[in-house]
Parts: C-alpha cells; sequence; structure tokens
C-alpha cells in the first residue's frame, strides 16, 4: 500500500524528490563542464558545482546522491590545487573549523569532501592516494570529533553565522552515521582511541577531544546510546574522575582545597588512583598536576607512588630529588598535564644518571627563549601557560616516551627520526639542540667537516612552517629539515642514493657506514636484489649474524604501499630490535614516524603495533614481510661480511612479495622495459 512518504494524492513523486532530481540535473551538467574544462578554466566552472552542491545537500536524500558522485565530482577537479587534493594528509580535526564556517563553499567541500572518503571506505570508490581501512580510520576520528553534529540542534552562534547553512553538516553526520552504523560509531570510536594510546604518542589532544565528546553524549539525557559505549567508561574516567577525591569531576579549585584536608591514607589513594590510571592509558587528567603539586611540598614517598614508579623510578627521583621538584613545579600544570607521564617515563629509563642529562636539564628549566621561539609556541599551542613550561613539557615527553614524536601533516619524517633518534640513545645531544634551537634561533651541524648553519640554509623538504607538531619538534624540526635538505644539495652531484652520506652525518655516528639500496637511482628499477637481501639478513636477523641483537637503533627506508600493495611513497624509519615474538616468529621492530604506525600494507603485509611483542611506541613485521617493503638499511661494514645463507624458498618469498606490490612495475627486463614509476628520493 502506498503512502504518503511513497507519493503525494495526485500519484506524483513528492515534490521535495522531484526538486532533488531536478537538482541533480542541473549538478551532473556543472560538474561535465567543469571536467571538460582546462585546469585554469575550472576555478570559473567550480562556483556553480559547489552551489549547486549545496543546494542538493539541504535535500532529504541529497547525501547519498552525491557520495554515488564522488568520484565524478574528484575527476572533474572539485578538489583541484586545494587542501584537499591530498586526502591522505587530511587532519581529522581541522573538520570542526570546516563545517562551522560560515562560508558556504568551505562547508559544501568539506561535506564533499566526506563524501569521497565514505565512497573510498566502503568499496565504491578505488583511491590512488588513500586506502578504504584509512578513509574509515579518518571517517571514525572525524565522527567522534563532531558527535554533536549528530546529536544536536543548530545553536544559537550557529544559527547566527551559519544560517541554513549550520543543516549541512547534520544531513552529512546522519548520513555518515547510517552507512556505517549507528551502533558502531561509538565502539569502533573506543575501539580506535585504544588502539592509539597503545602506541603511546606525545600528542594526545585529539584522543583526550574525542573521548570528551564520549563524556559529554553520555552525560546528555537526550541522547540515548543504547548499548554501545560501554568501554569508555575507562577513558572517561582516566580523564575526569580517576581518583576517590575528583570522581565527580568538581572542577581543579575545589579539587584542590580537597587535598588540603587530606590526611596520608587518603593521599595514598589518591596517589595510587592516578598513577593507575596514567599507566593504563598513556593519559594524564588535568587533576593529577594538581595533586603533584601539591605532594612536592609534603612527600616524596607519595610523589613516587602518585607517578607510578618502580624501584628504579624510586631511586633515580630520590637521587635527583631537586631537579624533579623544579622539573614538576616548573613544567607540570593542568594545561601542561602529559609533562606528569613524560616525567614518569623518563625516570623509569635511568637516563638522568647519564652524567650530561641532569646537567643539561638543570639549563633548560633556565633558558631563556628567543621571541621566535615564544612566539611559536604561543600560536600554535596557547598561551594558557608560559611558552618555557610548553617546551618542557614537550622536552619531558620526548626524554620519556623517544618512540612517541610523530611527524604531523609534514614531510619532514627524517627530523622526526632524528629527534626520536636522539632521545632514544643520546638524550643530551638531543637537549643541546633543543637549547641551541630555543635560545639561539640557529642550530650548526657538521658534514663531512664543514659547518652547515640552519639559518644559512635553503629551505628544507617542508614547504612551510610545521604547526601541528610536539612543542619541541614545532621549535627544531624547521632547524634540522634545512640543514637534512643541505646535506642533501651537498651530495647531488654524487652518483648512487645521497642518503649514504647524509644518514650517518645527520643522526649520529652510530648509524652505520655500510649501506645497501635495491633501487637503481638512475632508472627507478630494482638493483641487484637477490644480494641486497642477502645482505640484509647477514646484518639483523640471529640466525645469520651470530646471533648478535642490534646495538644502536639504525635508520632505514621503506616503500610504502596501500592495502592494495599499491606503491605510494618513500619514508624514512628505525630499526629497534630483531627479536623472536610470543609466537616464535622472527620480527623486526621499527620505529615508524608518521603518528600511526598500525597500517595495512596490502598483501596480507599487516604491521602490528601490540600484541605480538612490541613495546610502547613499536612497530613490528614478521622479518620476511620487513624485508619485503625495505630498499634502503646501513650496517657497519666492520662486522661480519659474508652474505647470509638463506634458502632459495625465503628468498624467493620475500622477492614475490616486492613483485606483488610495490617492485612490479620496477622489474627488470632486457625484452621490456617496464615503466620505472616514481625514482627513490627524499624519504
Amino acid at each position: 500500500m502506498a503512502t504518503n512518504r511513497d507519493t503525494q494524492d495526485n500519484g506524483q513523486p513528492p515534490a521535495s524528490d522531484e526538486k532533488l532530481q531536478g537538482l541533480l540535473a542541473h549538478l551532473d551538467e556543472a560538474i561535465a563542464l567543469l571536467g571538460e574544462a582546462r585546469d585554469f578554466a575550472k576555478p570559473g566552472k567550480l562556483p556553480r558545482v559547489l552551489d549547486t552542491a549545496r543546494r542538493v545537500l539541504l535535500q532529504p536524500g541529497g547525501a547519498a546522491a552525491l557520495e554515488s558522485r564522488a568520484r565524478a565530482l574528484e575527476e572533474a577537479g572539485v578538489f583541484l590545487d586545494s587542501d584537499w587534493a591530498t586526502p591522505q594528509y587530511l587532519l581529522p580535526y581541522l573538520t570542526t573549523y570546516s563545517l562551522k564556517s560560515a562560508e558556504a563553499n568551505t562547508v559544501v567541500i568539506e561535506a564533499l569532501s566526506e563524501l569521497r572518503l565514505l565512497a573510498v571506505a566502503k568499496g565504491d570508490y578505488s583511491h590512488t592516494l588513500i586506502s578504504a581501512e584509512q578513509a574509515h580510520h579518518y571517517l571514525t576520528q572525524v565522527m567522534a570529533l563532531n558527535l554533536w553534529l549528530l546529536f544536536s540542534t543548530p545553536s544559537e552562534a550557529e544559527r547566527e553565522t551559519q544560517g541554513r547553512l549550520a543543516q549541512i553538516p547534520r544531513h552529512l553526520f546522519r548520513h555518515l552515521a547510517e552507512r556505517i552504523g549507528y551502533e558502531h560509531i561509538i565502539d569502533k570510536l573506543i575501539e580506535e582511541i585504544w588502539r592509539i594510546l597503545q602506541q603511546r604518542p606525545i600528542q594526545v589532544d585529539s584522543v583526550k577531544q574525542m573521548i570528551t565528546q564520549i563524556a559529554i553524549c553520555q552525560a546528555d539525557p537526550d541522547i540515548d546510546l543504547g548499548i554501545s559505549g560501554q568501554g569508555a567508561d575507562r577513558l572517561v574516567s582516566s580523564l575526569y574522575g580517576p581518583s576517590q577525591g575528583c570522581r565527580e569531576d568538581p572542577g581543579l579549585e575545589v579539587y584542590r582545597e580537597r587535598l588540603a584536608s587530606m590526611d596520608n591514607a587518603a593521599l595514598q589513594g589518591e596517589a595510587t588512583g592516578f598513577a593507575r590510571a596514567m599507566h593504563d592509558t598513556g593519559l594524564v587528567s588535568p587533576y593529577h598536576p594538581v595533586l603533584l603539586r601539591h605532594l612536592v611540598d609534603h612527600n616524596d614517598h607519595l610523589l613516587a607512588e602518585a607517578l607510578g614508579l618502580s624501584s628504579t623510578g624510586r631511586d633515580c627521583l630520590m637521587c635527583y630529588r631537586e631537579l624533579v621538584h623544579a622539573l614538576i613545579r616548573s613544567a607540570v600544570h593542568p594545561p601542561t598535564s602529559q609533562a606528569v607521564y613524560g616525567l614518569a617515563l623518563m625516570l623509569e629509563r635511568g637516563i638522568l644518571y647519564q652524567p650530561p642529562v641532569a646537567p643539561a636539564l638543570w639549563r633548560q628549566l633556565g633558558l631563556s627563549l628567543s621571541e621566535w621561539s615564544q612566539a611559536r609556541l604561543n600560536l600554535a599551542l596557547g598561551e594558557a601557560v608560559s611558552p618555557r613550561a610548553r617546551l618542557l613539557e614537550g622536552v619531558l615527553c620526548m626524554l620519556g616516551l623517544p618512540l612517541g614524536v610523530g611527524q604531523g601533516n609534514n614531510p619532514t619524517c627524517q627530523s622526526a627520526r632524528a629527534l626520536s633518534m636522539w632521545a632514544y640513545n643520546d638524550p643530551d645531544y638531543l637537549l643541546q639542540m633543543v637549547a641551541w634551537a630555543a635560545r639561539d634561533d640557529e642550530i650548526v651541524m657538521h658534514f663531512e667537516g664543514e659547518a652547515i648553519s640552519s639559518m644559512a640554509s635553503l629551505g628544507g623538504v617542508a614547504q612551510s612552517l610545521p604547526m601541528d607538531l610536539d612543542p619541541v619538534s614545532l621549535i627544531v624540526v624547521p632547524h634540522l629539515d634545512r640543514i637534512y635538505a643541505e646535506m642533501g644539495r651537498r651530495c647531488a652531484d654524487r652518483e648512487g642514493d645521497p642518503h649514504r652520506w647524509v644518514n650517518p652525518e645527520f643522526h649520529g655516528w652510530w648509524s652505520g657506514r655500510g649501506f645497501r639500496i635495491n633501487v637503481d637511482v638512475a632508472t627507478g628499477q630494482l638493483h641487484e636484489l637477490e644480494t641486497f637481501l642477502r645482505h640484509f639478513y647477514a646484518s639483523y636477523h640471529p640466525y645469520y649474524n651470530g646471533n648478535q641483537p642490534l646495538i644502536h637503533p639504525q635508520p632505514a627506508g621503506i616503500a610504502v604501499t596501500d592495502s592494495a600493495a599499491r606503491f605510494i611513497g618513500w619514508h624514512a624509519i628505525t630499526i629497534l630490535r630483531v627479536s623472536l615474538d610470543p609466537s616464535d616468529v622472527m620480527r623486526v621492530y621499527f620505529y615508524n614516524p608518521n603518528n600511526d604506525s598500525g597500517q595495512d600494507w596490502g598483501d596480507d603485509v599487516r604491521v602490528s603495533t601490540a600484541g605480538s611483542g612490541e613495546r610502547f611506541g613499536e612497530a613490528s613485521l614478521p622479518f620476511e614481510q620487513f624485508a619485503s617493503r625495505l630498499y634502503i638499511f646501513h650496517y657497519d661494514p666492520l662486522e661480519r661480511g659474508e652474505l647470509a645463507q638463506i634458502s632459495q624458498e625465503e628468498l624467493d618469498r620475500v622477492t614475490q612479495y616486492i613483485h606483488r606490490s610495490w617492485g612490479a612495475d620496477r622489474i627488470p627486463s632486457a625484452d621490456f622495459q617496464a615503466d620505472s614509476g616514481p625514482r627513490p628520493q627524499d624519504y
């Protein structure tokens, strides 16, 4: 039986559906005109497409109609020469600003981008730059950060600034939720948050925002989450109620007053609760600094309890008591709460026992920051605390979490890798770099005996100043980026890959002077692959190198592929160790600076970040699979030099992995000149 939802009284389709079909006809015509236009003429054709798309999005069913046209819209050039042209680099937290914009075109193009990624995530659009899994992860985070769009009506402020435009994000998110499934949004979001936290990144603001959104939804009586979201309790409590004294989230001032009246037994309970929550999640509640600042003047035993220290950390705290107290007073505030976790893990590492580290931290405490450094920290991180406190927080987090450094949305993996490597392996050198950059606005490094100044060097790999970084990276990376690029320029006329000479000079003496690459730089084709693999096995595999553990972290380069095993680009990583996992599978454990190491590289090559013997911040792959994505590595030429006698069967398996993925177009042939594809450049 027909209802009013199906037809009108006269048997005709509803007026809204008729209107939508008319708009879609106009839209298809506009898309065709945009697609036919030359690139220089597209800006003149684009407004008609965006205006028609805006009107479509305001109609019931409009979002679904645009999703089905996602490929056509992109191929026509809707995203051409804009930030949305590279979806693999989009940042979820920026969507909030775009969707709340008063500029109609900004809202519409953001909506079109989300619908494009939805089509990719659902497998309807095979994109060359982003995989279905990556698109799904991105949309999950976008929805988490904008949950209010699913459950609330436009606020007065939105109505004032956006008018009817405020309905578009809500129509969009209802469609996203229906396609992904309402019942899975919160649960998948929680799963995603835990997956990210297992990697212990330094930057957790976006994760905290997601958890805050979940907490708001849970507390709102008008929002029915059903049975979903049960696993969020630990996440929410870790931020807003980790202990008995603040379990109802009373506010910082109220909690400070409560601490003043607590006895030692109550304070012990507070310290234990905070420490457990922090080490369980890697997140620090804004209440935690209030407790630490209270305890620093009263009780070192409870201070150690509140930091969750083992005997190693306690000994370090007692040996360097005055320094730790000074660090807490200067760096630990509610807006810089993650400094607590960084401090705890730094003490656990015992690096203060290295003679230069404690004096270097005393220098950091009194460091005068340049005007440029202060302005940059304030601009990127706000002015809730002083720039010096922000930088100290970053220093503590980097020393405590050396594998948590991320490169952000920037092509600066070399610089991020260097910072991570120094924090991991040479912390006083890192502190020297921070002092030079923050105080002097200059870093001087040496390349083959010649000084290179960051201020005298030309531009780096990054085309603009990176802003989405942790405090230390924010100050130091621009200098390192310019120096790294200058080192590369000085090798430009040499035969072979410049990383042979740049990596040991840039990263440190421990980077092996032996160097292997399996791609011919001139042609981009595979070169001496078997020799490359046998050298790698002989240098790194315990069964073939005399069971010699890796002593120092080593720079390496990988060919990154997507979930369809298609080549994406060259990327810098650090090989940390090689050992058997709990299932007796030989694995390579490595550091990846790309913010999220858990990736599907196609052909059943899935990078693990937890559950296979990884320590916090490590990624891992079985040795064969790792070797299949490796294209550059360093080794000590004075160590055992004979080629590993690995079986031909194992060698063939690795080679087949390569030929099925990034090496498919790089196989040299006497009879057929294959497309060489992109050549190895600065990874």
